[in-house]
């Protein structure tokens, strides 16, 4: 077997696309686990950028079978307007296959998760307002719309304005709001059935025989460690589980399948929307990486917040997903700033945490305890032999590694393709 999964292992936005993209050319199966539209991955190759956020992004390799897996919430619009982009640019989307058991966004779920948003106030967990949310409550509460029911017309159409008369209570009497006549979009989706027919499947079957085969396979992941909805800084986290155990529940596999796990950590860290961060940067410093680094959200386009690399982040990464290797992207980003910091460990209350706290109470107290490393200022980004990196570069490296408990196996040095060091 040759199973691979790559998760972000920080607050998402690592840079997760580019390295699942390097991979990608070598796999023959690419599988999208969970998450929604909610996520986004920028891919460039051949001089031309790709915005991706629900094809997995080995839609790119010519022969690759790419997976959208039951764990995956799907916004048939948006997927079908990402597959007419890629058509538009020259890229094959025969390859793609989309489980049954998919959930699909409607309407209703969109118009809630803005409302509700709306209605937390200065207490907004700050969501993309995709509908990602809602759709995993119906999921969990059980009323939710599969693919295998939006491909059944009398299915579909019952189940759409049964579930509309239900929300539609909240959206008037809870929210105030106007209430969503299902006449307005069930001919829509039906047209959108029509469209998405040819990539249905029981992906489970094709992912299980692909391993069984000895196919090169990939799991990408969406969003980060930090923001799974069990382990994550709750609640400002997603609705589903961006870790490598996400794999499995996902895709319908189980972990014994899975050979190496590999989390993308960037050489600082980032985050989008409210909570704490310990090591978040409010001066020049946060303003130069946030220019330089380009942290904008693929999605939203919001600025994100930075801060110093963050090792008990990193350790909990390692940890919960059992990494095998990590890729640190982005060293390029921190040129020629001379005094670099590292977070080593939390001091709250006086005593030192090693561990990051479940608490977000606990976590707003916590205040960064630091390791500074000299900087550099040689223009990396065109290197492509790690031995030739500067100095204090692989001095960072290293100290990473060590203080993360766990091996990093490529470093990133731009956004290219190509700007990518295997260890």
């Amino acid at each position: 077997m040759s199973a691979k999964v790559v998760i972000g292992a920080q607050w998402g936005d690592e840079g997760k696309g580019k390295i699942i993209d390097i991979l990608a050319q070598q796999s023959e199966v690419v599988v999208r686990s969970q998450g929604g539209n909610n996520a986004g991955h920028t891919v460039e190759a051949d001089g031309v950028e790709y915005k991706l956020r629900l094809t997995p992004s080995g839609i790119l390799g010519k022969n690759t079978t790419c997976i959208i897996g039951t764990g995956v919430v799907v916004d048939p619009g948006v997927l079908l307007s990402e597959i007419d982009m890629l058509t538009s640019k020259g890229v094959n989307t025969d390859n793609l296959k989309i489980d049954y058991r998919a959930h699909i966004i409607m309407p209703y779920h969109i118009v809630l998760d803005g409302l509700m948003e709306k209605a937390r106030g200065k207490g907004d967990i700050g969501t993309t307002k995709n509908g990602i949310g809602p759709c995993y409550m119906d999921k969990a509460e059980r009323i939710g719309i599969r693919l295998c029911d939006l491909l059944d017309r009398d299915i579909f159409i019952a189940r759409a304005k049964e579930n509309t008369e239900i929300k539609n209570k909240f959206i008037t009497k809870v929210y105030e709001a106007e209430a969503i006549n299902p006449d307005e979009f069930i001919d829509k989706y039906l047209e959108y059935a029509e469209r998405l027919r040819k990539y249905a499947a029981d992906t489970t079957v094709i992912l299980h025989d692909a391993i069984k085969a000895g196919k090169k396979v990939l799991f990408e992941g969406a969003q980060g460690t930090l923001l799974d909805i069990d382990i994550g800084t709750y609640p400002y986290v997603t609705s589903s589980h961006p870790i490598s155990g996400g794999v499995c529940i996902g895709t319908g596999i189980g972990p014994t399948m899975i050979d190496e796990c590999i989390g993308v950590m960037k050489a600082y860290i980032t985050r989008v929307g409210k909570g704490p961060f310990p090591t978040e940067l409010f001066d020049e410093v946060g303003d130069t990486i946030r220019n330089v680094g380009h942290e904008f959200g693929t999605v939203t386009g919001r600025p994100r917040r930075c801060g110093w690399f963050d090792a008990v982040i990193g350790r909990f990464g390692v940890r919960t997903s059992g990494l095998t290797s990590i890729v640190l992207n982005k060293l390029d980003t921190l040129t020629g700033i001379p005094v670099l910091k590292i977070c080593t460990g939390y001091l709250k209350d006086g005593e030192v945490l090693n561990d990051f706290p479940a608490s977000l109470t606990e976590l707003a107290k916590c205040e960064p305890i630091y390791e500074e490393l000299a900087g550099w200022d040689e223009d990396i980004t065109g290197i492509r032999n790690y031995d030739d990196l500067p100095e204090n570069v692989k001095k960072y490296v290293a100290r990473v590694e060590e203080l993360c408990g766990c091996h990093v196996s490529m470093v990133g040095v731009g956004p290219g393709r190509d700007q990518n060091i295997v260890r």
